[in-house]
């Protein structure tokens, strides 16, 4: 078969074929009585090896090394090849993320990406003061897509430059960062969703609280305290058993009571609290430390049932729990 008829049948074209012949690929098995290649059938069988070899990312060094040495081992090199694919995917993504994210930025002109470019460095940067310096400045100076502050906040180590990522999240705007945040509520490392919850916290928008109720039911008990506390502080009353938990687990138990102590700003909500606090109490199997703190937390409940529970308390079998509930109705009275 000469090459025009092998370059129409293989696909690859006849100055190919000749490249292939000048690197010792594949040779014509014949010539014809005018001098023209001649390929024969396990010449073309060649071909199609070289082009199978070709879509994996080998060179053309490889492919001769493959088909020639009878001793090759192919497991070594496609390990390598799955792995400068992975460097190269990487790679990719990175540069694709990039450019998605100056082109959210919506730059005026070049000076404009620069700009962008300057600050995801800087966001990126190993040096604190650099990433906290990005963080601030990119509120007012270059606007920075909500994605790479959620992406610099869930990974952020230092308390400084978190404080400083959160900030400039709960003013980037409307419910986008909210939304992003709680993806970082699934990470499996608990360092992301502790700071997760911690910026959906400091935002100020309904999104954010409706994503904050959502993680009242999540299984980490750090994400569930974070959140409750936030909206405790917000009057939400649907963080009162949570903020109780936390109580009984001595778990940042005196921000809980504090907590509590907002909420009950009215009768109703005073006396749920109230009733929740003395059911523990009650039916509880907690320990005596457990007592001792719920006890306390009646101090900063206001109405009857409170006061109810306290006198009951002052003649509780736990004489630690009896003299903190009697010194607690001494100062009620005093007040």
């Amino acid at each position: 078969m000469l090459i025009g008829e092998v370059a129409r049948r293989s696909g690859v074209s006849a100055r190919m074929l000749r490249h292939y012949e000048s690197r010792g690929l594949v040779r014509p098995s014949g010539r014809t009585g005018s001098g023209y290649r001649e390929y024969s059938a396990e010449d073309i069988r060649r071909i199609f090896h070289i082009e199978s070899l070709r879509s994996l990312g080998l060179s053309l060094r490889e492919i001769g090394r493959a088909l020639d040495d009878p001793g090759f081992t192919p497991s070594a090199l496609v390990d390598d090849l799955i792995r400068q694919t992975r460097e190269r995917i990487a790679a990719e993504t990175e540069l694709l993320t990039r450019l998605r994210r100056i082109d959210a930025a919506d730059p005026t002109g070049w000076e404009g990406v620069l700009q962008v470019v300057a600050l995801l460095q800087a966001l990126g940067s190993k040096s604190a003061d650099a990433r906290q310096r990005a963080a601030l400045s990119s509120v007012d100076e270059v606007p920075v897509p909500v994605e790479a502050l959620v992406e610099a906040a869930l990974s952020e180590s230092d308390p400084n430059v978190a404080g400083a990522l959160r900030w400039a999240l709960a003013r980037s705007g409307d419910g986008g960062p909210a939304t992003l945040l709680a993806e970082g509520l699934g990470s499996p490392e608990a360092a992301v969703r502790e700071r997760a919850v911690q910026s959906l916290a400091e935002m100020p928008d309904g999104e954010a609280t409706a994503r904050l109720r959502d993680a009242l039911a999540h299984p980490d008990a750090v994400v569930r305290g974070y959140a409750a506390l936030a909206l405790g502080a917000q009057g939400t009353a649907d963080a009162i058993p949570t903020l109780i938990d936390m109580i009984v687990a001595g778990r940042n138990d005196t921000d809980a009571a504090d907590a509590l102590s907002v909420l009950a700003s009215d009768t109703a909500t005073a006396d749920q609290i109230a009733t929740g606090l003395v059911d523990r109490l009650t039916h509880d199997t907690a320990e005596a430390p457990a007592r001792g703190r719920l006890t306390q937390a009646l101090a900063g409940i206001p109405g009857t049932t409170a006061a109810r529970a306290l006198m009951e308390l002052s003649h509780d079998e736990d004489r630690a729990v009896a003299l903190t509930a009697t010194y607690l109705l001494q100062l009620r009275d005093a007040r």
